[in-house]
């Protein structure tokens, strides 16, 4: 599956959760994750612009392989054009870690956040509250274009959206999320 999701920066919670509702979206549920990024030792997958990521809110737990996929700028860094993911559900977040460690994975980042998730169509809206930065919106659906209707709809210009992971916002606040080995509420460790 190939996911296409525009976020956009400091939204006014309350104001956005009215404006949700106005255009027809449904509050579909409030999670609390916690989550494990892996890779080998030697990064191979990151090398890729890839990663597993090991996620649970306590009730639903996921095992997900993601891909980057993007075009090299002039400057080094990747434009993200969408993402590459794979994802099943399993019923032990534990004994899936413990799995992943016997293979040679280890843990490059422990994270957590909360999510607000609204659904309108095959469109997600997801309102993200991640540690140490302010909340945003990430729009999702099976197109880009979906996503830009779906933005425009809510009022927010997709020119000024960031196509990329939650790393690329933290970036737009002055951190570097590889550079830590666990952001979660309770604070941010560096390697």
């Amino acid at each position: 599956m190939e996911e296409f999701e525009i976020k956009f920066l400091e939204v006014d919670v309350p104001e956005l959760k009215k404006k949700l509702l106005e255009i027809g979206a449904k509050k579909v549920g409030e999670y609390d994750y916690r989550r494990m990024l892996l890779d080998y030792p030697d990064n191979k997958m990151g090398d890729m612009h890839a990663w597993i990521r090991l996620r649970t809110d306590g009730k639903e737990s996921t095992l997900t392989y993601k891909q980057r996929l993007g075009v090299k700028s002039n400057d080094g860094s990747i434009q993200d054009e969408g993402m590459k993911e794979i994802e099943v559900v399993i019923d032990s977040y534990e004994k899936t870690f413990e799995l992943l460690k016997a293979i040679g994975l280890v843990v490059k980042r422990k994270e957590g956040n909360r999510r607000i998730r609204y659904k309108k169509d095959d469109t997600v809206f997801d309102i993200d509250f991640w540690p140490f930065i302010p909340p945003y919106i990430e729009v999702e659906s099976s197109s880009l274009k979906k996503v830009k209707d779906a933005a425009i709809e809510l009022g927010f210009d997709p020119k000024v959206g960031i196509i990329g992971t939650a790393g690329a916002v933290y970036k737009k606040y002055g951190y570097d999320k590889d550079n830590h080995s666990s952001i979660t509420f309770e604070g941010m460790i560096k390697k």
